[in-house]
């Protein structure tokens, strides 16, 4: 039989590629994100490609119990998700107290809570068949304070400890976990996170979604669990642990505070 993927935020950068990985090695997929017209034209386009199954669930996850819809909807259809990648998520730029209080709420619901009700709802199953993969996409941001993107880079820093401490919990089971930490990548995020005033995607080097993608399942396949695309963010993230706690907040500021106009 088949194995399905479910992959969140499917419907452009990092999870759009992810599908078409998952679809290329011929996985059925189950596809979740808010753009219906995007997922449709994904379903299509991969179904013109490859001999799969493709289901699509148009659904808003940064709204409260959204995961328990999404869980209720695919054991009504009968579908046993044998990978989950958690990839959907929210950011914002400014300060946080001039921060709209709404975004911030959105943001948590997305980036921490849907994100491990998700993983709590489908990992019972994968446990009695003594197989699954799990992929929390976090970032390199999760290893760092992050002023001006406070909330942000503490969600992350959340799926990276909470992606780290089940990896352990699982050993032996026959089921992983693998947290993808990359550091600002060419999506619609910059956009969707007002990042167009920010030094971070011009002081910095911009990824590639479709490699980034390709890394991060070449890695979950192995089992890896933590994945940093790129060999100067790999340099950063020992950086962080070796250099005073002060310095790296006053440096993540310096990089992301407003360009000059």
């Amino acid at each position: 039989m088949r194995k399905t993927a479910l992959i969140t935020g499917a419907s452009g950068g990092i999870g759009y590629e992810f599908a078409y990985l998952f679809a290329r090695d011929g996985y059925n997929l189950v596809l979740i994100a808010r753009s219906q017209d995007k997922l449709n034209k994904l379903k299509q386009d991969l179904q013109n490609q490859f001999d799969i199954e493709i289901i699509n669930i148009t659904k808003d996850l940064s709204l409260p119990n959204s995961a328990q819809e999404v869980f209720d909807e695919i054991q009504r259809a009968n579908i046993n998700i044998d990978v989950l990648v958690n990839n959907a998520g929210l950011g914002d730029f400014g300060e946080f107290e001039k921060s709209d209080i709404f975004k911030i709420d959105a943001m948590i619901e997305l980036n921490i809570n849907t994100l491990t009700k998700l993983t709590r709802l489908f990992l019972p199953k994968m446990l009695l068949q003594k197989s699954g993969k799990i992929l929390n996409v976090s970032s390199l941001g999760g290893f760092q304070p992050g002023p001006l993107m406070a909330v942000y880079y503490a969600s992350k820093a959340y799926v990276l400890s909470f992606s780290e401490a089940i990896s352990r919990e699982l050993k032996g089971t026959g089921v992983s976990v693998t947290a993808l930490c990359p550091g600002p990548t060419k999506t619609n995020f910059a956009q969707s996170a007002n990042l167009g005033m920010s030094g971070l995607f011009v002081n910095l080097q911009i990824a590639d979604a479709k490699k980034v993608a390709e890394f991060g399942y070449k890695k979950m396949e192995k089992g890896k669990v933590i994945a940093v695309p790129g060999f100067y963010n790999k340099i950063a993230t020992i950086g962080v642990k070796l250099l005073p706690r002060k310095f790296i907040r006053n440096m993540v500021y310096r990089i992301q505070k407003e360009r000059d106009k």
